[in-house]
């Protein structure tokens, strides 16, 4: 679902969490249409060069001989590389024998409970969820009139798909809708569910083709309107109910409501937990795929932080840290919602995507991939990783 871009949000559009009002994003800035179809092309050029510089380093100096990108969380890196790859190049699936490679390495770890995943892994849901993310841009892309193969990947898919949904916090675990941690995912080991591996889930199962009405993705946003910063507005369910909700009221998400509550970006000083970037922008584009709409009173909330935060050169709230997987976010969150510009507190209207390249241009090294080298935290020190990332986020880019 994408919101339409004659919406009032895009026009006018939310009243800041305070009450005061305030304009988040407007349609496009107004240039003649020749010009926009001049500039769609020329920011598309710039980042088909991004896309083939940075496939060509996962295919010649990526890979390992199994066929895996990277081995640190089994078949995740791997999973995500493969559909940065079919992103900007379908045909690869049946024409590049790096892309089939890794398939085959994907397919390797499905396991009989129906997951995808390294036996005894303790990222159960993420390499699911990231594998399920290859394997249906692979039977999109693929030969259709390869029907074994297609045949092949409609069971793995069903089997992966009922998998994430049996391992999601819910009364499987012995959970009411009461409990914080009710509707999330975590990485699949039992220890708590978070807002990343929620996002995750709900792609894989939006990819599926689950709708907004789905158990699942309704119980998911429960979990997801628990990670947001927002006094319960009047008349909405699912909300957030636990001790944090009026601390910071500021619209951000942050990482997990279960087991205490946990922002990875600390606690604010007047207490709560602190809103930050990357969970933001995760929370935005769950709530979306839950069906929530930009009128939804928790969409705009997360909109004005998204205005008062906007930023290119750090994950708000984070600094370095998670700052690839914050342009992951940013992109597809800003693409799934349909926004075309963003116009920040103070008036400057910023046109995302190309915010967006031109930040990546100049952080992409000379061998093609990108790295971060500030922080190497939740593994952004592996070029893989932090390539597929990049190579996502491009193709959310592109108009």
């Amino acid at each position: 679902m994408r919101f339409p871009l004659t919406s009032p949000l895009l026009l006018a559009l939310c009243m800041s969490t305070a009450g005061t009002t305030s304009m988040a994003f407007a349609d496009s800035p107004t240039e003649p249409a020749a010009a926009n179809s001049q500039n769609s092309a020329s920011l598309d050029a710039r980042i088909d060069r991004m896309a083939d510089r940075g496939i060509e380093f996962l295919r010649t100096r990526g890979q390992s001989d199994t066929g895996a990108f990277s081995g640190a969380t089994g078949a995740a890196v791997t999973g995500l590389c493969v559909r940065a790859i079919l992103e900007h190049r379908p045909s690869a699936v049946t024409t590049d024998p790096v892309v089939r490679d890794a398939l085959k390495f994907v397919e390797t770890k499905v396991q009989p409970d129906g997951g995808i995943y390294e036996v005894g892994s303790k990222h159960r849901n993420y390499e699911t969820s990231t594998s399920v993310l290859a394997l249906v841009a692979a039977k999109e892309a693929g030969d259709q009139a390869d029907r074994e193969s297609q045949q092949k990947y409609d069971s793995i898919l069903r089997r992966a798909e009922a998998f994430l949904k049996d391992i999601q916090w819910d009364e499987g675990e012995g959970l009411t809708p009461a409990d914080p941690a009710y509707g999330g995912a975590g990485y699949g080991s039992h220890s708590r569910p978070d807002l990343s591996n929620t996002s995750f889930m709900l792609d894989a199962l939006h990819e599926l083709g689950n709708d907004a009405d789905d158990e699942a993705i309704q119980k998911a946003l429960r979990f997801v309107a628990r990670t947001q910063n927002l006094a319960a507005p009047q008349g909405v369910e699912d909300v957030n109910d636990t001790k944090y909700a009026d601390d910071v009221n500021d619209g951000g998400f942050y990482y997990t409501p279960a087991a205490g509550g946990q922002s990875q970006a600390g606690e604010a000083a007047g207490g709560g937990l602190r809103s930050y970037g990357s969970m933001t922008y995760a929370g935005l584009k769950s709530m979306i795929y839950a069906g929530l709409t930009p009128e939804d009173p928790r969409v705009a909330a997360a909109l004005d932080f998204i205005r008062k935060n906007y930023a290119l050169d750090t994950n708000p709230g984070m600094g370095p840290s998670g700052l690839y997987y914050y342009y992951h976010t940013f992109a597809k969150a800003l693409d799934v919602a349909g926004l075309e510009v963003v116009d920040v507190e103070g008036g400057t209207v910023h046109d995302w995507r190309e915010d967006l390249v031109a930040t990546l241009e100049a952080s992409q090294q000379e061998d093609g991939s990108w790295v971060n080298r500030e922080s190497d935290r939740w593994m952004e020190g592996d070029r893989q990783l932090v390539t597929a990332y990049c190579l996502l986020a491009l193709a959310h880019a592109k108009k």
